[in-house]
């Protein structure tokens, strides 16, 4: 019998840079939207469950896009609240998969809704789970998410082998200031995109009533995923793997963004088909 693993999709934010506007829903094909495209990856690595972590605005027009089902998939919903009055903003990435414990009853790979990250990321996620019992990450080098001008923020791996020892989250990031920060081009850097088990949500949950009673009166305070796993890493609680990411990760930030993805899918889709006809990788992988 095979393993059932869910598929979890962080969607709970609008984007005030879309002015209101969904971007998952975000053409990239002339067919599919963004988050119609990642879906269509990740399938084929075997997933027997989709969940959707809504936030109050973006539930409805999820619900009725996508409804219950994805090719033949179960779809369900977690909604991600926040009292307005009180916060500017909801409190973070862990209390957004806190708020789908309920539905988390078996592995699952945890990712964004705005980024593509590759059929063969996701399978190799998937095999993860269905082996091992350590979590695990899949890694970008940091050379390739550099810009040729402004910063990047990128939550940085530190690496014994393929063991995260930590996870640290390193801001204004340039390609001048690499060594000053203790960074090099080859270092890996996350993707927001974790295989996980159930029973950590329950640890993590811990941690995050601890994070909202410390930081009750900041209005704009998050507990991040990275910086709750790091925790769990450092008190070792738990065990986690990386990869080398086999595919191309991009995503949509900006408005426009869109146009340039559409453009790097064709490219992507011509390495792949010379990759068939040469049996060479479409995309390095170390």
């Amino acid at each position: 019998m095979e393993k059932d693993i869910a598929v979890v999709y962080m969607v709970a934010g609008i984007s005030s840079r879309f002015d209101g506007k969904i971007k998952q829903f975000a053409k990239v094909t002339e067919t599919e939207t963004l988050i119609e495209y990642s879906l269509n990856q990740a399938l084929p690595a075997g997933f027997t469950k989709i969940v959707f972590i809504v936030g109050e605005k973006t539930e409805k027009p999820f619900r009725e896009k996508f409804g219950n089902n994805y090719k033949g998939i179960p779809i369900y919903y977690a909604i991600q609240k926040f009292d307005s009055k009180e916060r500017d903003k909801p409190w973070g990435t862990v209390d957004a998969l806190c708020s789908a414990k309920d539905l988390l009853n078996c592995p699952f790979v945890l990712c964004n809704g705005d980024d593509i990250y590759g059929e063969n990321t996701f399978k190799t996620l998937v095999e993860h789970l269905k082996n091992k019992n350590a979590l695990a990450s899949a890694g970008y080098k940091l050379k390739e998410v550099l810009s040729e001008k402004g910063s990047v923020n990128r939550g940085i791996f530190k690496l014994k082998e393929k063991n995260v020892e930590s996870i640290r989250e390193i801001f204004d990031i340039t390609k001048e200031n690499l060594f000053l920060k203790g960074l090099c081009e080859e270092d890996l850097c996350a993707m927001n995109l974790f295989a996980l088990s159930p029973n950590l949500i329950d640890t993590l949950e811990k941690d995050l009533i601890e994070f909202k009673n410390k930081y009750k009166d900041d209005r704009r305070a998050e507990y991040l995923l990275t910086h709750g796993l790091n925790n769990l890493i450092k008190q070792e609680k738990i065990a986690m793997e990386v990869y080398v990411a086999p595919d191309k990760w991009f995503g949509v930030t900006n408005p426009g963004d869109e146009l340039i993805i559409q453009e790097q899918l064709k490219l992507t889709k011509k390495k792949s088909q010379h990759k068939n006809k040469s049996n060479e990788p479409a995309f390095p992988i170390g």
